[in-house]
Parts: C-alpha cells; sequence; structure tokens
C-alpha cells in the first residue's frame, strides 16, 4: 500500500485543495476532484443518522444517475440544519463547479464537514471552486493537497493507493477523527479507481467493502449527520479488473484507510481492536464488539491501562446477542482473564501498557465472527470535543 499517493493515483484524476476562507484561520478548506474519464461509473454510501446534512441529501439525488464527473467537498462548516437555504447553498455549490467544468450539476456531488448548525460563507465557496479548477493536478503533490483541504480535528491527512499487477490502480483519502460510529463510513472519503468495471459491479463492490471496513470503526458511537463515501471509476487504465480482484482491492484500500483514521482519532492514546468469536450469527458477533468498543467504562479502562474485563463482561452482556454466560471467555492481549465466565489468569497478567490493546471474546453460541475498531476515551478527546467549534 502507497500512503504517499491518493486520489489521482488512477489514471484519468485530476485532483486540488486550496484556502478558501472558509475557515478563519486560513488553512486550506475546499479540495476538488475531477474524473476525466471515459467512465462516470460512481457509487455513494451515506450516513444512517435521520438527520442528513444537505449536501448528504443532494449527493444521494445526484448518484441515483450511478455516474459523476466531479466533486467538491469543503471542511470549516458541515452546512447540517441550515434549512432549505443549507440545501440551496449546495446545490449553488455544484452548478457552480458545473459551469466552471462544462459539466451538468447533475453529474457533481457535495461533501461538507465542520461545525453543525452554521451556513457556509457563500462567496469564499464559490470563489474557492474557482481558484481550485485553476490548481487541478495530477500526482503525489495534488493528492495530498486534496486529502489536506478536508480535515477538521485530524492531525494528518490520510491517503492511501494500490496498483493491481494487470495495471490498473485503486487510491483515495478519508477524514474524521471524533463523531465516528457511522453505519455506513467515517465522515468524508473519496475513492478513485481506473480499473475498466461493469457499472452493476461500482455499487455492490463499495457497499460490502464499506461494510468490511468503514462500518467496523467506532471512535465514539457519534453516527455524524455528513458522513459519505464516494467511489468513481474513469476506466482510463483500458484494463478491465475482476470483479473479485476489484472487490479485494477496493477493501484493501479502504482498510488501510479506517486503520489510518483510528491511528489518528481525537485523543487517541490506544488502539483498541474488539474480536467477537463463537456468536449466534456475525451480525450478532458484530454488535456485542461494538458494545464494547463503545462502552465508556471500558473506554476509560483501556486509557488507564486497566485490564478491567468486568467491565468487558458486563458490556458484552448488554448486546443483542444470545449466549450462556457461564461459557464465556475473555482474553486480553493473549491473558486468558475469564474462563467460562469466572475469573482465570489475573488481571495483572495482562499487560495493557503499549499501544496496541486486542480484547478477544468467545461466546461458544455458534459460528459468528466480528470485528470493531475502537479507541480509548481520554482527557484529551474531552478537551478537544467540549471547546469544537470548526
Amino acid at each position: 500500500m502507497d500512503r504517499d499517493q491518493g486520489v489521482t493515483a488512477p489514471q484519468g484524476f485530476r485532483a486540488a485543495g486550496v484556502a478558501a476562507g472558509i475557515k478563519p484561520n486560513g488553512k486550506p478548506d475546499l479540495t476538488l476532484v475531477v474524473n476525466d474519464g471515459p467512465s462516470a461509473a460512481a457509487a455513494g454510501v451515506f450516513t444512517r443518522n435521520q438527520v442528513k446534512a444537505a449536501p448528504v441529501l443532494w449527493s444521494q439525488q445526484v448518484l441515483t444517475t450511478g455516474s459523476l464527473r466531479a466533486v467538491v467537498l469543503n471542511s470549516g462548516g458541515a452546512n447540517a440544519c441550515t434549512g432549505p437555504a443549507g440545501f440551496q447553498d449546495t446545490h449553488a455549490t455544484a452548478e457552480k463547479v458545473a459551469d466552471v467544468l462544462g459539466i451538468g450539476a447533475i453529474d457533481v456531488a457535495v461533501c461538507s464537514t465542520g461545525l453543525i448548525g452554521e451556513r457556509l460563507p457563500m462567496n469564499a465557496v464559490l470563489a474557492g471552486v474557482d481558484l481550485a479548477v485553476k490548481e487541478l493536478g495530477r500526482g503525489a503533490e495534488a493528492s495530498l493537497a486534496a486529502a489536506t483541504a478536508v480535515i477538521t480535528t485530524d492531525t494528518v491527512a490520510k491517503q492511501a493507493a494500490l496498483t493491481h499487477a494487470d495495471g490498473w490502480t485503486v487510491g483515495g483519502f478519508a477524514k474524521g477523527a471524533g463523531m465516528c460510529a457511522p453505519n455506513m463510513a467515517t465522515m468524508l472519503s473519496v475513492i478513485t479507481t481506473d480499473a475498466v468495471v461493469a457499472r452493476s459491479t461500482v455499487d455492490e463492490t463499495l457497499r460490502a467493502a464499506v461494510e468490511s471496513t468503514f462500518n467496523r470503526l467506532d471512535v465514539d458511537g457519534g453516527t455524524s449527520t455528513n458522513d459519505t463515501v464516494l467511489l468513481l471509476v474513469s476506466g482510463a487504465a483500458g484494463v478491465e479488473a475482476g470483479p473479485e480482484d476489484f472487490a479485494a482491492a477496493v477493501t484493501a484500500v479502504c482498510a488501510d484507510l479506517v486503520a489510518q483514521l483510528q491511528a489518528d482519532a481525537e485523543g487517541v492514546t490506544k488502539h483498541v481492536t474488539v474480536t467477537v468469536r463463537g456468536a449466534a450469527t456475525a451480525a450478532e458477533a458484530v454488535a456485542a464488539a461494538r458494545a464494547v468498543a463503545q462502552d465508556n467504562l471500558c473506554k476509560t479502562a483501556f486509557f488507564a491501562g486497566d485490564p478491567n474485563w468486568g467491565r468487558i463482561a458486563m458490556a458484552v452482556g448488554n448486546a443483542p446477542t444470545e449466549f450462556d454466560q457461564h461459557k464465556l471467555d475473555i482474553t486480553v492481549n493473549g491473558a486468558a482473564v475469564c474462563r467460562a465466565g469466572a475469573r482465570a489468569a489475573h488481571r495483572s497478567e495482562a499487560d495493557l501498557s503499549g499501544r496496541d490493546i486486542l480484547v478477544e471474546i468467545d461466546l461458544h453460541a455458534g459460528e459468528g465472527v466480528g470485528t470493531i475498531l475502537t479507541t480509548d476515551l481520554s482527557h484529551g478527546y474531552v478537551e478537544e470535543n467540549s471547546a469544537y467549534s470548526s
């Protein structure tokens, strides 16, 4: 996996990231990704939150065509809970991109991230589109600029690219550090490919990849109003990708981006993996793992390096799963702290002093397996989110 390349690693894509003046601090805040084709096939997966930002509603509508030529993204404002005027702002942004590029507004997706409840400074947004079009380019510099202009509380840009042996490539970027329990994706991500792919395969591939990657990251239990993952296909490599190889590549890029999101979560000091085995179904395994990942008592214990397996047992017991508590096994960083529902090894045998924590749970109720990635709940997270304003 190449983390020095991103959305323009595949042929047929140009990108830019500029400082449009949306953020008061003068940092980059508007990204434009353009698909020069020949294909315009695209798919999107969006937040399941019932409160959806205006750009989510817009992008869902335009993607009913199954095609996109461009995506414009801004940080510094979510454009969520802004009413009809906020939707008009999104429409105006798409119209502006379409006008400058000579395409239709229906070919333009819009994504926003930042503070909820405030309208965007449209003069800055529209002027930023003009600036971004002038800056469009290919290569590592353009990819990094695009990945950087979407970040909010992220400390680093997150991008990845993978080239298949047959000569086609998948690339992309993602942003997200908090409000990450997406039930679809984590904040904003754009994935691109120059493979030749059947249009019917694009949506199916993206949804499966999201389910096994972005949907398995749970930083804080908060599903954003703006979560969006887009997959754009240019077909510019001229090489047809087999469905299985294509799915594997898209999933690998998504998984790498998710690992970067976990590593840069707000206030993170621990990277936690919760794996549940022996559930009645895979869905129940995921639900049980998510219950542990979201539990604040577990997360504060992880922060303290305290292998308090009783909290883990409590969290599993609150999950919508069926199992016999007298068969519950819990292992923390290789130490079998709970066996058959009771104390086994002394908790001090579980060393949580390092950055990585692996929690393994066996319900002995079936063949279902599921994993959720999460983080600890630290002082830094509380400080970041008690004064969030951008």
